[in-house]
């Protein structure tokens, strides 16, 4: 522990605690969702489906806002940034309070856009809190101000019980003060030391265009416009909003897509950050339906669920420092993937399904933590773009978690076939890491490459000797 404090104060630690605070507020408006679900789907009537879209607009649209912001970063000052992803995120609270009448569908589908500005703070908390810090100690630095997603543990414990006493409506305020506490960290400790480049009118346009577009292309499918409606359309959601935001990046930019380790990166971060957050906006109904949990209870294992996923993160980090992300995310993918289908195949009663959900959050958040460790040695200058592009990805995948879960839950009855495909996913990301193992350890532990080369050569030396 003195180990890792020497680390945290011999940079700008007052920096990574504002980083900290701006995401951890900013997941807790993001995933806000999933602990009222039931109380929202009870009042306006929603289908297994509809309950599962609600939740994950705001996944889909904190991946989405996350490559734009991230680029809007690139070009301009991280703590004015922040604070518009404060201001951005705090108005749907402030509007439900407001409003007279209860609200629509639609309404909160609009609303949680903008909470997708939670999520999107991921773009700019973490590289401005790497860039007070050496290298050397990035897995540790970013692993700790990516805990910030011990946010959703606040949703757990406040706002289904608020939602007891004052209606899941106005109990969405109680984030408010929460952001304000963010606003005032960054405005007092806050310091981007990260370089710039790039035109911030241009950035700036290709931030506000996404935001927008993704309003319009959630009214759309919700009203089932130009053959997008149902189902189909939930699910080809994604697909498009990625397309129109790789359109808007800058040329330079894109060029990271045409390379295989981007690919690789977002599919491994899907599975563990998509995992974490997919999960913590649709665990709150999914252990009411499946186990008849009781809306504050299963609020309750969220928030314990939430808070094992986020305090490990760093720990991920810092055991990546040690032996590589990859070595890492080789024994953590393989865990997913036997937990989830662990799930399809025992169906495990209440005990055992919430061993199966601690175990997997176990894995999610030291997947987080050594993920983001190898995005900062192999895409050096590129942090903030890449911290977007990987974790757009991350967001992708909890968007589609939850709506695999909803999905089978209409169509078959059960939520086990949805569990069975995260599982082989997760099977198919291992075997892609296996497979680009040696190559990637070679830029991620390039001194540990020099003393094998180094050995090859000394044995090669003494057997000419000899």
């Amino acid at each position: 522990m003195k180990h890792v404090l020497s680390h945290v104060r011999g940079g700008d630690w007052k920096s990574l605690l504002a980083c900290f605070l701006y995401f951890d507020t900013g997941f807790t408006v993001w995933v806000m969702y999933g602990p009222l679900a039931q109380s929202i789907s009870g009042d306006l009537g929603l289908s297994p489906s509809q309950k599962a879209f609600l939740t994950a607009v705001p996944v889909l649209s904190a991946a989405l806002l996350r490559v734009t912001f991230g680029n809007l970063y690139q070009a301009m000052d991280g703590r004015r940034l922040a604070l518009l992803g404060i201001v951005l995120s705090a108005i749907p609270s402030a509007v439900l309070l407001f409003l007279p009448t209860m609200p629509s569908l639609t309404l909160l589908l609009v609303l949680g856009v903008l909470l997708g500005m939670g999520g999107a703070s991921f773009a700019v908390a973490l590289p401005m809190a790497g860039s007070g810090y050496p290298p050397n100690v990035q897995g540790l630095v970013l692993g700790l101000a990516a805990a910030g997603n011990i946010g959703a543990v606040v949703d757990g414990f406040l706002f289904p019980t608020l939602a007891e006493r004052v209606g899941w409506q106005h109990s969405m305020a109680a984030a408010l003060p929460l952001l304000a506490l963010s606003a005032g960290a960054l405005l007092l400790w806050a310091q981007d030391r990260a370089p710039k480049s790039g035109s911030v009118p241009r950035a700036a346009t290709g931030f506000a265009a996404t935001l927008g577009v993704l309003v319009v292309l959630v009214l759309i499918v919700n009203a089932g416009l130009f053959g997008l409606g149902g189902k189909p359309g939930m699910l080809l959601l994604p697909v498009i909003g990625s397309l129109f935001v790789v359109a808007v990046l800058p040329r330079r930019y894109r060029s990271v897509f045409a390379e295989r380790d981007t690919w690789a990166m977002m599919l491994i971060y899907s599975i563990t950050f998509g995992g974490f957050v997919g999960m913590s906006s649709y665990v709150s109904p999914l252990l009411i339906d499946m186990y008849g949990l009781s809306q504050v209870h299963a609020g309750l294992w969220m928030a314990a669920l939430a808070f094992t996923g986020a305090m490990l993160r760093p720990v991920g980090g810092w055991i990546a420092d040690k032996v590589s992300g990859v070595r890492a995310l080789l024994v953590l993918l393989a865990a997913i993937a036997v937990c989830d289908v662990g799930f399809a195949v025992f169906k495990p009663g209440v005990q055992g399904g919430i061993a199966l959900l601690v175990a997997l959050y176990v894995a999610f958040g030291l997947g987080n933590g050594a993920s983001f460790q190898l995005v900062s040695q192999r895409w050096v200058g590129k942090a903030g773009l890449m911290s977007g592009v990987i974790g757009a990805a991350g967001g992708i995948g909890g968007f589609y978690l939850p709506m695999a879960l909803g999905t089978a839950k209409e169509n078959l009855g059960s939520y086990w076939v949805g569990f069975a495909v995260f599982g082989g996913i997760s099977a198919a990301a291992w075997l892609m890491l296996a497979a680009l193992r040696r190559e990637w350890l070679a830029w991620a532990l390039p001194e540990e490459e020099e003393v094998e080369d180094d050995t090859a050569l000394s044995l090669g030396g003494a057997t000419e000797t000899a």
